[in-house]
Order: C-alpha cells, then sequence, then structure tokens
C-alpha cells in the first residue's frame, strides 16, 4: 500500500480513493495487546509466544493395538501349524501405573494406549491369537472374545512379532524441550490438542477484538416482527455482526436505532465499554435524516472533565468522507470516546454496507487481532457474461459474482443496484472494475475478490 492518502482533515470536497481510505484506517488500528486465555477462549486467536514441549508425547511407550505384550524372540517363527503357546501373567489397562513384568515364554494381556511393561517388546494383536480361548486366531468379530478378567491362562500366538510390533514409542510425537507451536500461529483445533496434550491449560495470546454493530433507521424492524407501511426488516445488522464474527471477532449486535441523534449518541457511549471497534450502517449521506452524521460529529471529541464541564479529547472525531466508488461512496471512519475506539460508518444499504464491510472492515478487525491475510484473496479469472459490463467512469466498481475454481472464471449475479440482497446471497466473490474502466467484454481478464 502506498503512503499517499491525505490527511485525516482533507476536506469535504475531496474524494477519496478505496486504497487511501483503506491505508487510514489500517494506519489508525492498533493490534491489540496479548492477554492469557484459557484454551478454548483461545480458539481463533494468535499465539504471542513459543511453546515449548515440557514433556514427551507420548510420555511412555504404549501400545497401538489390543492383543498381548511379549517378548519377540519368544513369537519368532510362530504360524497356524506350530503356534506359540505363552502363560497369560496379567492384564494391562490404559490408565494402569503398575505392570506386570513379562518374562521369558509369558505374555500380558493388553489395551490400546495402555503401557508396554517391562520385558515387552512388541504387541501381538488380539487377532493373531486365539484370544487366550484355546481355538485358533480370533477373526475381526471376535477381537473383544478375550478371556474373562482374571481367568490368564494360556494364549496361543499364530504370528510372529519383531521388536517394537504395535507399539508407540515414548517421544514418537514430540520430545521435551521441542518446539510444539511458534509465535503468530492461529489456533484452531488441532493447535488446542496439541496444547492440553503437552499439559498446557492457558496459553498468551492477542485476543480476537469485540466488535459492536449498530444499524440506523426509524423504518427498520427486527426479524420476526410484522412489517406497517414504510417499513422493512433490519438485515444490515444481522449481515455485518455474521461477517465480523467470520472475519474473527467476537461480535456484539445492538440492532437497530432510530433516527435520532441522541438516542444513537448515548447508544455508542453506552457501548464503548465493550468494544475495540464500533461499526455503523445507514446515515452516512447527505440526507435529511443521516443522523450518524450528526450524532457523531461530536460524539467521542469530548469527555467530561472538571465539574462535569466537556473537555476536548485529542485526536478523536469521525470524518464523513466521498469515495471514488460503486456502491460505497460515503463512508465514516474516525475515533471516539476516550480510548479513541476506531469506528467505521458505513452505507445503509444492504450491498453497499457489505462490500464496504469486505474492504475496509474485515481487514481492521484481521489487524486488531493480529492475524495474517488481513484481505480476501484475489485472482484473476475470465469474465463469463452475455454482454458487456459497464461501470461510471472515475469509480472503482464491485460486483457480485460466482466464481468457478475448475475453469478460473468468473459470473456476474444479479445487477449492480445496491439494495439487491438475494444476488448477494448467491455470490462466493467480487468483480473489480478499475476507475479507468468504463466497459468490459465477455472474455477479459478481470480483477476477482474470493469471499470465502
Amino acid at each position: 500500500m502506498s503512503s499517499t492518502a491525505p490527511p485525516r482533515a482533507a476536506g469535504q470536497d475531496h474524494v477519496w480513493s478505496v486504497a487511501e481510505h483503506l491505508e487510514d484506517i489500517l494506519a489508525t488500528v492498533r493490534v491489540l495487546d496479548p492477554i492469557e486465555l484459557r484454551l478454548l477462549d483461545a480458539q481463533g486467536c494468535v499465539l504471542v509466544e513459543d511453546i515449548a514441549v515440557p514433556l514427551s508425547l507420548p510420555p511412555f511407550d504404549n501400545s497401538s493395538m489390543d492383543g498381548y505384550a511379549v517378548r519377540a524372540a519368544d513369537v519368532a517363527g510362530a504360524g497356524e501349524e506350530f503356534p506359540a503357546v505363552l502363560t497369560v501373567i496379567g492384564d494391562v489397562a490404559a490408565g494402569q501405573a503398575q505392570q506386570p513384568s513379562v518374562g521369558p515364554g509369558q505374555a500380558a494381556r493388553i489395551m490400546t494406549g495402555a503401557p508396554v511393561p517391562p520385558g515387552a517388546e512388541a504387541v501381538v494383536p488380539v487377532e493373531w491369537t486365539d484370544g487366550g480361548l484355546g481355538g485358533g486366531p480370533v477373526s475381526g468379530m471376535r477381537a473383544h472374545s478375550v478371556a474373562p478378567e482374571g481367568a490368564f491362562g494360556e494364549v496361543r500366538v499364530y504370528r510372529p512379532a519383531e521388536k517394537g510390533a504395535h507399539v508407540r514409542p515414548r517421544g514418537s510425537d514430540v520430545r521435551t524441550g521441542d518446539r510444539a507451536l511458534e509465535a503468530g500461529t492461529v489456533l484452531g483445533p488441532p493447535q488446542i490438542a496439541l496444547l492440553a496434550a503437552i499439559g498446557r491449560s492457558t496459553v498468551r495470546v492477542r485476543p480476537r477484538p469485540r466488535v459492536v454493530i449498530v444499524s440506523t433507521g426509524s423504518e427498520l424492524v427486527q426479524p420476526g416482527e410484522d412489517l406497517r407501511p414504510g417499513q422493512i426488516h433490519d438485515s444490515n445488522s444481522y449481515a455485518l455482526t455474521a461477517a465480523a464474527r467470520d472475519a474473527g471477532a467476537i461480535a456484539y449486535r445492538v440492532g437497530a436505532v432510530s433516527d435520532d441523534a441522541d438516542t444513537l449518541r448515548s447508544t455508542i457511549e453506552d457501548q464503548l465499554i465493550r468494544a475495540d471497534l464500533i461499526v455503523t450502517s445507514g446515515g452516512v449521506s447527505v440526507g435529511a435524516y443521516d443522523v450518524v452524521k450528526e450524532a457523531l460529529s461530536s460524539i467521542g471529541t469530548f469527555e467530561s472533565g472538571a465539574g462535569g464541564v466537556d473537555e476536548p479529547v485529542g485526536g478523536s472525531g469521525v470524518e464523513f468522507r466521498k469515495l471514488a466508488m460503486q456502491p460505497g461512496k460515503p463512508q465514516g471512519f474516525g475515533t471516539v470516546g476516550p480510548e479513541h475506539t476506531p469506528l467505521l460508518a458505513l452505507p445503509g444499504n444492504p450491498v453497499s454496507s457489505y462490500v464496504s464491510f469486505e474492504l475496509f472492515v474485515r481487514p481492521a478487525i484481521r489487524t486488531l487481532g493480529g492475524l495474517p491475510d488481513v484481505h480476501r484473496p484475489t485472482v484473476t479469472a475470465e469474465l463469463r457474461a452475455e454482454r458487456a459490463l459497464t461501470s461510471p467512469a472515475d469509480r472503482r466498481q464491485f460486483l457480485r459474482g460466482r466464481y468457478d475454481p475448475a475453469t478460473g472464471s468468473v459470473t456476474p449475479v444479479g445487477g449492480s443496484g445496491s439494495h439487491l440482497i438475494a444476488a448477494l446471497a448467491h455470490a462466493d466473490a467480487l468483480i473489480v472494475l478499475p476507475e479507468d474502466t468504463v466497459s468490459v467484454a465477455p472474455g477479459t481478464k478481470v480483477e476477482t475478490v474470493l469471499l470465502g
């Protein structure tokens, strides 16, 4: 990214490019400080320290099969006609602290995961034996038909076993002092499993950012409620909350706030205590009821000083901008509150809101969390369309599309209208038409952002 973004106070007539706006956002947000979290709470977080192995895995030689622990010499040459006949001296179960010692001509019945007893060198699977029942080899269906506990007797072994057969050696997974995980690792289920296996109950990570989602508009009604004339269901807060979670955040959906500047300001101020980032949708253009501008023009710029008198907070404030993009021309960005919490104000049209999230909010969330791959992957794809695509001059246009990895092609979905949420639901990519492009013919290679 270039460093050509104008200063924050660029003037209302300045038209920002997509790159300038994003650069200003990423230059403002700061990665969150590390904290110690319990393992399951750390899922999806970025590790900030190398993790050394305190004990080998497995911590002892153990059996990989149900069967009999034996000395290799005692079963050498064993076969169907002349089986090795061994005296069963006891059982070894998983978690058993004390094991019988296996001597010449002896065997110990052993379960999967149980420690290999002293003297034993290999494990003979129960299917290679008569199961201690005095018959032929145990079939797969009879693998658990071994002699009752305490009735040890003898076992016939019908196949030889080399030293180490069916034994998981101590440290064969990781050894004491090895590096289990390195700083920068994103903790998913396998990494959490490894941490638990080596005895770690907590880990030091960058926490998942807490993101508060607020949609605005007196016309908004919650899903499940009946619509009256002039009303619509609030979809933005749901879409943005789901998108924030998908980006790695802990997202809080506040829902719809009416077109009242005082109510919106009060709502945002109440949410600051649990927010690393605030995202609003609606009310950022030039309409008479664009209360987000009215509310945010002062929120966070002042805080209560001595005697309850409001005093300015340096560096806070939200600027509203015009971007050279479609959809999503009106945008707002700045910081609010005494902690200078970043706030992104997005347009209210559903497609504009979602595209803006993907371009600006998602990178901000992943930057806060210290996550890799801040941006969505981008590929060059062949445009498959019935007719040429058009784009307004001096605007970067983002059209919904479906990407086919088998052919490396992308097909537009729906039209360019910023209200076409049904088309968005069937898209998995954004087709990017640059500012200097007004028409793109079918078959042209186009930049394509993959959404998942």
